[in-house]
């Protein structure tokens, strides 16, 4: 991991940081279907959902700012899905490949192991995405599926990768 990152729970001030990154995976990815990037209004209102709900959003923190952040959010709203949750990471452009990701993820897993769920899917837009899958292999996720075709974006469609780890 790069020298000087802290991980620590997402603050209302690190919004702006956050909604700019994430702009920038809808505009140009396909890790997200979004295809308009929400303003800062909305990603508050997403993360105070996520809170609400007892999982965790956090940042990767480094010298220049915010690198990266993630989530966990309850895999679906009726409580018979409640001890899963899915992950989501999403690291700024310049810091790909720097330790982030994993840094992230280790604090997710921490987090919902400590919450008491039990496991954790990642559910990875386009099956071409080695760096998203390799992470999560490298945690102990394990390929469950691969839905052929399901999202359209960029004028073609998408896989999505299921991947799942016991917690």
């Amino acid at each position: 991991m790069s020298a000087g990152v802290a991980v620590r729970p997402a603050t209302e001030a690190d919004f702006a940081e956050i909604t700019a990154i994430y702009a920038r995976h809808v505009r140009e990815g396909i890790a997200s279907f979004e295809l308009t990037p929400p303003d800062i209004g909305e990603m508050l209102s997403r993360w105070r959902k996520v809170i609400d709900s007892g999982c965790c959003w956090l940042v990767a923190a480094g010298a220049t700012g915010i690198c990266g952040y993630a989530y966990t959010g309850l895999y679906h709203s009726r409580p018979g899905w409640r001890f899963t949750v899915e992950d989501s990471v999403y690291i700024a452009h310049d810091c790909n490949r720097c330790g982030f990701g994993r840094a992230l993820l280790a604090g997710l897993i921490d987090h919902s192991r400590q919450a008491g769920h039990r496991r954790m899917l990642a559910v990875i837009g386009d099956s071409g995405n080695v760096g998203s899958v390799g992470l999560h292999v490298a945690f102990g996720f394990r390929h469950v599926g691969t839905l052929t075709d399901v999202g359209y974006k960029f004028d073609r469609w998408v896989d999505v990768v299921m991947m799942q780890l016991d917690l």
